[in-house]
C-alpha cells in the first residue's frame, strides 16, 4: 500500500460532498451504531484484523523513501473525541510533514483500540497510505464507545499486531524505524493473552507474551510514543503516567489541548528525523497560522531533554 499523494483540495471536496448530503465523516460508525443491535457490530472489512497477514509500508517509484507512521487511538467512551479531531486536522498534519520537509514520503496507518475483555470490536487496523484514502480509512473506524469501566484497555493487543503483522521498507531497507503513536488515557494489560490473539486476529500462540517482551520487539521497528490528551477521563492520572513512563521513558507526551494532536505528531516526527529542532518547529506552526504552538511546546519540551 502507500501509492498516490495527499491533496488538501480532494479532502476539502470530500468534506463539502459529505456536508451536502448531511453525512458525517464517520458514516460507517454512525450507520452501525444507530441501525444495528450491538451484538451484531463488526469492524469495517477494510480494518478487520481477523486473519491479518501484513500491513505494508513500501517504497515505490512515486515514494522511493517511504516512512511508516502509525496512529492508533482508544475508541472507548472516554476517548471518543480523538478520531473526530484527527479527521478534521489531517490537512495540518500533512501540511507540516510535506510542505515543511519533515519527511518526503510519509505513509500513515490509522487504527482503533478497545477492550478485548468486553468490546465487540477491540482492534481495528487500516493500511499505510500516502494519499486521501487515509481520510476514508478514518471514516471506516467504528467508534464503539465501550470499554470495561476500569483503567485498562487492550493496548497490548494493538502493540502485538503492529510488532508481528507489519513490514516496513524504511526499516528493512534503510535501517530506520517508523513511528507509532498510541493515543489513550488508560493502562495496558500486563500481557498479550493467547486466547485474545486467537479470537481477534486468528493467530495461535503457544503462550501469553509479557508486555515488556512484545514492546521490546515492537521498538526494534518503531519509535513508540504514548499521548495522553486533556479532556480524557484519566488525563493527568499519576498511575497511568507512571506505568507508561516506566515502559517508554520520555516518549510519554502529555497534551493539554486535544486540538494540538496533529501538530504534536508532525513535530515529533520532524524532531525524530532531525529535520527541525523544537524552536524551528514552533516557528513553522506560527507560519502556517496554527494556534497550537504553546501546547505543542509544553508537550514536546521533555523530548528535547535527552
Amino acid at each position: 500500500m502507500g501509492s498516490g499523494s495527499w491533496s488538501t483540495n480532494v479532502y476539502d471536496a470530500a468534506e463539502r460532498y459529505r456536508s451536502a448530503r448531511g453525512a458525517g465523516a464517520f458514516a460507517y460508525s454512525d450507520r452501525v451504531r444507530y441501525s444495528s443491535p450491538r451484538s451484531t457490530w463488526t469492524a469495517h472489512p477494510s480494518l478487520d484484523p481477523r486473519g491479518l497477514s501484513t500491513r505494508e509500508s513500501r517504497d515505490s517509484a512515486e515514494h522511493p523513501t517511504s516512512l511508516a507512521i502509525s496512529v492508533l487511538f482508544d475508541v472507548t467512551g472516554s476517548m471518543g473525541a480523538v478520531p473526530r479531531v484527527l479527521q478534521t486536522k489531517l490537512p495540518e498534519l500533512f501540511g507540516l510533514l510535506l510542505r515543511k520537509g519533515y519527511t518526503e514520503h510519509p505513509q500513515i496507518l490509522f487504527g482503533g483500540v478497545g477492550d478485548a475483555t468486553c468490546d465487540r470490536v477491540p482492534l481495528q487496523l487500516g493500511q499505510f497510505e500516502s494519499d486521501n484514502r487515509m481520510d476514508e480509512q478514518l471514516g471506516n473506524i467504528l467508534l464503539e464507545g465501550g470499554g470495561g469501566g476500569q483503567m485498562t484497555e487492550s493496548y497490548e493487543l494493538a502493540l502485538y499486531a503492529m510488532a508481528r503483522h507489519t513490514s516496513l521498507d524504511c526499516h528493512e531497507k534503510r535501517g530506520r524505524r517508523g513511528y507509532l503513536f498510541l493515543i489513550g488515557d488508560e493502562m495496558p494489560y500486563g500481557k498479550v493473552k493467547a486466547r485474545e490473539v486467537r479470537a481477534v486476529l486468528g493467530d495461535h500462540l503457544q503462550e501469553d507474551i509479557p508486555l515488556p517482551v512484545i514492546l521490546a520487539e515492537l521498538r526494534r521497528r518503531f519509535h513508540v510514543f504514548y499521548i495522553l490528551p486533556a479532556g480524557a477521563s484519566h488525563a493527568g492520572n499519576s498511575d497511568v503516567l507512571t506505568l507508561w513512563r516506566r515502559l517508554l521513558g520520555q516518549n510519554v507526551i502529555e497534551l493539554d489541548d486535544l486540538d494540538a494532536v496533529c501538530e504534536t505528531i508532525a513535530l515529533t516526527v520532524g524532531l525524530g528525523e532531525e529535520a527541525i529542532d523544537l524552536a524551528a518547529g514552533l516557528a513553522d506552526l506560527a507560519e502556517v497560522g496554527s494556534t497550537a504552538a504553546s501546547s505543542v511546546e509544553r508537550a514536546l519540551t521533555p523530548l528535547t531533554r535527552r
